[in-house]
């Protein structure tokens, strides 16, 4: 693949993040903020010190959801346009479109829902300040090792393939990603700061609003992104033109 197909897979990568992104925002305006706001009123309900509110949950709920939802939708389009690239005929013999498909399920297993599955997200309200750095660094090492493990999942299959059958690689490969993922659930540290007091309704809701997000955005870009990558790398031959439509010889 040339610098000039690469370059053209990132620009329609990241357009594709942008339009992922704006149905994303549609469903974490719709589904995501009223949780987010049930959270804030049981803090402030709970909260005996006021701070002033430096920007307004009004610009937080509308341009900021924007810009945060928008920005990481281009940025992860871009770096899913570059593994494409990579991936493109080294994970099988699947067209353009399906190997899009293919990557941004991928994605979102590794990227999201692994992590996920250990350290789900929390509402405001709902975690000590105090361990806020520790959580972070938890969950990016959760998603690093995720991302890492498919990746290796992913060699590991190529490599069995010729011996076992592509069947029985893949169902190898992914054995041994859920066992090496079962086993880091099992020894990283669990956190657990939800308030005996905070509705158990709306953690779930918000949680699974927030899986909704994750989904909308990657299913939406890999539907997008592969249509474009197609149309790119497969370029349909151009109508020929009619008869009637060729002038005759002077």
């Amino acid at each position: 693949m040339n610098s000039a197909t690469v370059r053209n897979l990132l620009v329609r990568g990241m357009l594709a993040g942008l339009a992922a992104g704006v149905l994303a925002l549609v469903v974490a305006y719709l589904l995501g903020e009223p949780n987010v706001d049930k959270a804030i009123a049981f803090e402030e309900a709970h909260s005996h010190e006021h701070e002033m509110e430096i920007v307004s949950r009004s610009l937080q709920s509308t341009a900021g959801l924007a810009t945060g939802v928008l920005i990481y939708g281009v940025a992860f389009g871009g770096i899913a346009a570059l593994a494409y690239c990579f991936a493109l005929g080294r994970v099988g013999r699947f067209s353009p479109r399906a190997t899009a498909l293919l990557l941004s399920g991928c994605a979102l297993l590794a990227v999201y829902v692994v992590p996920f599955l250990k350290y789900p997200a929390n509402p405001p309200a709902v975690g000590n300040p105090d361990t806020i750095g520790k959580r972070t660094t938890l969950y990016f090492l959760m998603m690093l090792l995720s991302v890492l493990l498919a990746i290796a999942a992913t060699i590991l299959g190529k490599r069995l393939q010729p011996t076992l059958g592509t069947w029985w690689a893949t169902v190898t490969a992914i054995a041994a990603f859920a066992l090496v993922i079962g086993l880091a659930y099992a020894f990283l540290p669990v956190i657990n700061e939800v308030p005996s007091d905070f509705p158990a309704t709306v953690l779930w809701r918000f949680r699974l609003s927030a899986l909704a997000i994750q989904t909308t955005l990657w299913t939406a870009f890999g539907l997008g992104f592969g249509e474009l990558a197609e149309r790119l790398l497969n370029p349909k031959p151009a109508p020929a033109a009619p008869a009637s439509a060729v002038a005759a010889p002077s």
